[in-house]
């Protein structure tokens, strides 16, 4: 094959292909709003995902005009391709050689494309892995960022929340004195030694109330934050309720745990149906679901809640014990009906 020179390396064209995945993750303090070059408005905090992953393999040929090709499952995606040729280029200040070649890009997630899990968030965090590996073969800078917090600063730049996916367990995004070494440029990971064990294995079962497209999307709704009458103080509590989870996850309140991922989770709909124009995202299933997890845990005592993304469908979590066939028991018989299809991811969070 014919070399190719970038920099001071040669390579074959057609040699660098590189694979990567990436998991998902579910926030737990909400994101919600931001200011420009991907600045979150408030601190973060999520679990990465075990199995719910996007895998990708990019293939890049140096010396030919810059463009790229997309192929999700096997279908061509020109739009998606079309945005992540902007995203490259947005991205060339911090990968100098970046644009010059073109790639092939094929990427497949392990999970439905429309089930309330971020395919944006382990897309781009793929992305960025695929990136890195082929920055350790081209540039010739002397490297003084450690390598995962360079891709977690990149796929921040493509998707907010994909930052926190370049890491395992619990994951902050966001300046919070709460946490050390927190930026609003990537993600860190939250210490293991501040984690209580019952924190530490958990089930993620995703209701798939509604899979069709969302009426208004993610970015728009960021964008809607903007003239929210009640964004500052949306803001203001994220940073209180890290000082709250802080003590929780030391002290292993579990009590404390589910009310206040539940309150952020509605609190979340809630700037939704405060902003103008509003919009609602749940849909009568998911309101279902949470009056009947509510009187569930009221008559049982037993630790089943929920999260909600930007959209209908509801993430059930609970921690991997005693307890859990019972749980999951409840969940098949009484709370399946609620979804679209019969349709449910099972996902876990252990480290």
């Amino acid at each position: 094959m014919t070399e190719k020179f970038l920099g001071n390396k040669s390579f074959r064209v057609a040699d660098h292909t590189v694979s990567a995945s990436c998991p998902s993750n579910i926030a737990l303090i909400k994101y919600w709003g931001k200011y420009p070059g991907q600045i979150p408005a408030n601190p973060s905090i999520s679990y990465t995902l075990n199995h719910c992953k996007t895998n990708t393999t990019m293939e890049f040929c140096a010396g030919k005009p810059f463009g790229i090709q997309i192929f999700l499952a096997g279908k061509e995606e020109v739009k998606f391709a079309e945005k992540m040729e902007q995203y490259f280029k947005n991205i060339e200040p911090f990968l100098p050689w970046i644009l010059q070649g073109n790639y092939t890009i094929h990427t497949e997630n392990t999970f439905p494309h429309s089930s309330g899990i971020a395919s944006s968030a382990s897309g781009f965090g793929a992305v960025a892995k695929c990136l890195m590996e082929l920055d350790e073969a081209f540039s010739d800078d002397v490297r003084t960022q450690d390598p995962v917090q360079k891709a977690s600063f990149l796929a921040r730049l493509g998707s907010g929340s994909a930052c926190r996916s370049l890491y395992d367990g619990l994951v902050v995004w966001g300046e919070t004195r709460e946490v050390a070494g927190s930026s609003d440029l990537y993600a860190v990971r939250y210490p293991d030694s501040e984690i209580h064990e019952d924190f530490k294995n958990f089930n993620d079962w995703v209701l798939l109330i509604h899979e069709g497209e969302k009426s208004v999307s993610s970015t728009a709704g960021h964008g809607l934050m903007k003239t929210n009458p009640y964004a500052e103080r949306r803001f203001q509590e994220a940073h209180e309720n890290f000082a709250v989870i802080r003590q929780i996850l030391k002290s292993g309140d579990m009590d404390g745990f589910m009310k206040l991922v539940e309150h952020e989770a509605l609190t979340l709909h809630a700037m939704m149906m405060m902003s103008d124009p509003a919009f609602i995202l749940m849909k009568s299933g998911t309101l279902q679901v949470i009056q009947k997890i509510w009187d569930f845990r009221k008559e049982t005592g037993l630790s089943l809640f929920f999260t909600l993304d930007a959209g209908a469908n509801v993430h059930l979590l609970f921690p991997e014990n005693e307890h859990s066939d019972e749980i999951k028991s409840f969940i098949n018989a009484n709370l399946m009906q609620h979804t679209q299809n019969k349709g449910m991811v099972k996902d876990v969070m252990n480290f």
